[in-house]
């Protein structure tokens, strides 16, 4: 532990030139006195590093002394794909790895290279999470990650849909993150289907090695699953008016009904309000769902639906008064 940390100490000082002690410090989340004993360390091993004393101070290595330490293990060159996303990283176990993997690269890079990396660091930021939600709690993610990456199968006790218990033993073949959401792919009897990592309440690994398939595309086999999901939920449609503020509060409806009112919304009558075509996946989901824009929405059809909001606004009524 102590020698990786020297070791990025060292990296530190020559990616980013001069850090002081505290900064030094909070990067790898130790204390200054710690900071202090680790570079009397390098200095005693013969590692050129110097400190300047005064408010502008810190330490830093002599000029033109560079260190070939930074090849990357296997796991710290695999985690680079999840570099713009670090809590992600974390869910996946491999959090410092990949800390460590950043790193090496930036020490690795000259120096034009990696004021340049640097600055592309500063100014763009990818947050996977929508809004509205958090995480989901996924307490067996890592133990899954690892199952994928090992190619080892593992028995899970899965909740399905409708809360009902069933017990599997899984050949995971990839992990997708949809919408903050971790969703296994695995192999169950030859025929990859999805899990949602969420409900795993169990799981055992085992010491059983399975071939992943070669023909099997995680990206495509997931394009196709997603595409048959939406087939099957969105099954119906309804007419709505809106209002102006209606039309921009439709994003509480879902991005499946927001792009659809943005592809084929006509022009607004004299009081600004639109006749759409929505798709819906039940009239209870749509009552509920559209309930959310208050008097700025009305449904025209189909009839039973409109007639479930003219019992929702009387038990409203009721209710308030």
């Amino acid at each position: 532990m102590r020698a990786s940390r020297l070791l990025s100490v060292l990296l530190l000082l020559q990616a980013r030139g001069r850090m002081t002690a505290q900064e030094l410090a909070d990067e790898l989340e130790v204390s200054v006195r710690t900071i202090y004993r680790d570079v009397d360390s390098l200095s005693a091993a013969g590692v050129p590093v110097y400190a300047d004393r005064g408010p502008a101070g810190g330490y830093q290595l002599l000029a033109g002394y560079r260190t070939q330490l930074t090849g990357m293990t296997t796991a710290e060159a695999e985690s680079l794909f999840l570099s713009g996303m670090p809590d992600q990283a974390k869910q996946l176990g491999l959090g410092e790895v990949l800390a460590a993997a950043q790193l090496k690269l930036m020490a690795a890079l000259p120096p034009e290279l990696r004021a340049r990396a640097e600055s592309i660091r500063e100014r763009f930021l990818l947050d996977a999470p929508g809004w509205f939600r958090e995480d989901e709690s996924a307490p067996h993610l890592a133990a899954v990650a690892g199952a994928v990456w090992e190619q080892r199968r593992i028995a899970v006790r899965y909740r399905r849909w409708g809360n009902s218990e069933v017990e599997r033993v899984l050949e995971p073949l990839g992990l997708v993150l949809k919408n903050a959401t971790w969703y296994l792919v695995a192999s169950a009897d030859s025929e990859p289907r999805t899990y949602r990592v969420s409900r795993i309440l169990a799981l055992e690994p085992t010491d059983e090695k399975f071939e992943r398939p070669g023909d099997f595309d995680l990206a495509k086999h997931w394009e196709m699953s997603a595409e048959r999901v939406q087939s099957t939920l969105w099954k119906g449609q309804a007419t709505v008016r809106l209002s102006p503020q209606g039309r921009k509060m439709a994003f509480l409806l879902g991005p499946v009904v927001g792009r659809a009112l943005r592809d084929h919304t006509p022009e607004p009558d004299d009081d600004g309000w639109v006749t759409v075509t929505m798709p819906i996946e039940t009239n209870l989901h749509a009552l509920h769902a559209i309930l959310q824009l208050g008097p700025d929405a009305e449904v025209l059809e189909p009839e039973e639906l409109r007639e479930m909001f003219v019992q929702a606004a009387a038990d409203l009524a009721r209710l308030y008064t």
